[in-house]
């Protein structure tokens, strides 16, 4: 599976936010367990996060200035700035005509656009972009507005200048302001927006180890590199190849392991819990020691992750026996890890956890997306049809992961603008929008209507008016007027809306104002995406608490993943 299959599929899959959230969070905060200490102290195992820290895990802020047409006269001409030079110049670069006439119209904005780089992307992926206008600027509103072609680099002040990196990636598209935003009641809001998809990077980011200053040696930084491509490896060209480099005496390079794509925290504490050196009989005892630690629930998530990092058939046999035991953290993080290591048996609980159990339910589809299992398709496939949104949405986006092609879930291209998917599934009729990373519509159940009387914006440039008769009309005003005549459903008024050139940001705000008005009858959700950091069901209250600082940083499904920008 590609990286842009998966990365389509997850970035919010589903952190749609700027905090990294983990593949594997202990929701629940224990004592310590008393025989721990000296259970590491019995273990003379050194392991790669003892030499060795992270490099490249944070996120890479990017700004640029860019202009937005196609504003229904709320733009500005932009006073005599730092800004104004900026767009000025990138204008004459490129041999706009008459820049000033364009930047004088007020169809047309000056914005600040920002966006942010998550660990391991790779040249070619998209990412969210953020534009608003400046604080001083007279725009009101960039309802409508599409964002020009805009070059995006690091941005640092030195001295008393700015000066700007290397180019990391390049943005453009339509914007999506918040529907509910009224110029009047909340301007702030109608004065900012986001292009969903809208940069593609053009620099790959390198992920790496940085030797610890008192281990740096050249033989260290090739024992590390031996260590990780024994557990680690890709395929090049039917070539089978390690993922680790080293590359100086302090630093090894890293290539991210196709199936962690979407879980680059996981896959780099996964490396960090690989022996450096290890001799078969260090690896028994090793192995001893982590499977009473697995079955102790306070030690339980470390435990499968160490085993998951261990790997080989004596470690997939003590995760399986962790599926069986009574206490619920130990099954789930048994099979978490099993998953990781596509074990079909992980498959079973990790379906039930999603369905029962919000605490587990991000990681679980995390889990089961990463897989190459057809038994995990079909079961994320059921989970299409039950009662709750944000498992619905869920399965939907891991299966989109897993296989985007699959003739249920790849859904159509609507002009280049959006993906839109009808779901002809059982459960209530539900509407699924988003308003991080990838636009898309999605439709579960093909039956869903408007009701009449209606009047909808759909844009500063359409109206869908329903007040007469038994049908809807659906007109674009400006130099000409367009219009189409369609049925009460919701499908054919959406496909009338595109076809007279409404963008994803028009479809949104129709769907969202007929909510609103009660014209929609269907569950119409948005961004409906399971969170981590909840509390177990079931268990007893006395052992429910805070999450400890150890079991936080043993958590994190990516932004793009699970979560809210």
């Amino acid at each position: 599976m590609t990286f842009e299959a998966r990365n389509l599929s997850w970035l919010a899959l589903f952190v749609i936010g700027l905090t990294v959230s983990a593949g594997c969070m202990g929701p629940i905060l224990r004592q310590q367990s008393p025989g721990l200490a000296l259970e590491e102290a019995a273990s003379d195992t050194t392991l790669i996060g003892d030499i060795a820290h992270p490099y490249g895990m944070g996120y890479i802020k990017l700004e640029a200035v860019g202009l937005i047409t196609g504003l229904a006269g709320t733009g500005e001409d932009p006073p005599p700035s730092p800004q104004r030079a900026a767009i000025m110049s990138e204008m004459n670069r490129r041999e706009v005509d008459n820049p000033n006439q364009v930047l004088a119209s007020s169809d047309t904005a000056l914005v600040l656009v920002r966006g942010f780089l998550r660990p391991g992307t790779q040249a070619g992926d998209r990412f969210d972009i953020e534009v608003r206008a400046p604080s001083r600027s007279s725009t009101t509103s960039l309802r409508g507005g599409r964002l020009l072609e805009t070059r995006l680099t690091e941005l640092a002040v030195l001295g008393s200048q700015i000066r700007k990196g290397h180019l990391m990636a390049v943005s453009h598209g339509a914007v999506l302001v918040d529907p509910t935003a009224n110029v009047k009641d909340d301007p702030a809001l109608a004065r900012k927006g986001r292009v969903l998809s809208g940069g593609v990077v053009t620099k790959s980011r390198n992920l790496g180890l940085i030797l610890d200053h008192q281990r740096q040696s050249v033989r260290n930084s090739q024992k590390i590199s031996k260590a990780i491509n024994q557990r680690f490896h890709s395929y090049i060209e039917g070539r089978k190849r390690g993922i680790a480099t080293p590359k100086t005496d302090e630093f090894v390079e890293l290539e991210l392991h196709p199936r962690y794509q979407d879980n680059v925290g996981r896959f780099m504490r996964v490396v960090r819990n690989i022996a450096v050196d290890q001799s078969p009989s260090e690896r028994q005892a090793r192995l001893q020691i982590l499977e009473s630690q697995l079955f102790d629930p306070v030690t339980s998530a470390t435990a499968a992750l160490r085993l998951e990092a261990l790997a080989g058939e004596e470690a997939i046999d003590v995760l399986k026996q962790g599926l069986v035991a009574e206490d619920p953290e130990v099954r789930f993080y048994s099979a978490e890890a099993l998953a990781y290591l596509d074990i079909t048996e992980a498959v079973a609980p990790l379906t039930q956890a999603a369905r029962e159990e919000p605490a587990f339910r991000v990681h679980a589809l995390a889990a089961l997306s990463a897989m190459d299992d057809g038994s995990a398709f079909d079961e994320l496939r059921s989970l299409l049809a039950v009662k709750s949104a944000e498992t619905r949405y869920g399965a939907f986006r891991s299966m989109w992961a897993m296989s985007p092609g699959d003739p249920m879930i790849r859904g159509e291209n609507m002009e280049g603008m959006f993906r839109y998917h009808r779901l002809q599934v059982a459960g209530p009729p539900m509407i699924h929008v988003t308003t991080s990373h990838r636009p898309e519509v999605v439709l579960f159940g093909t039956e869903h209507q408007f009701k009449l009387p209606l009047v909808l914006d759909a844009g500063p440039h359409i109206l869908v008016n329903g007040l007469s008769g038994a049908e809807i009309k659906v007109s674009r005003f400006g130099e000409t007027t367009q219009q189409r005549a369609v049925s009460t459903d919701v499908d054919a008024v959406i496909r009338a809306v595109v076809e007279l050139g409404g963008t994803y940001p028009d479809v949104v705000q129709m769907l969202q104002q007929a909510k609103e008005t009660g014209a929609l009858a269907s569950r119409f959700r948005v961004n409906a995406l399971p969170e981590g950091g909840r509390e177990l069901l079931n268990r007893d209250p006395e052992a429910t608490a805070e999450v400890t600082t150890a079991a936080y940083e043993l958590a994190t499904p990516r932004p793009e993943l699970f979560g809210k920008k």
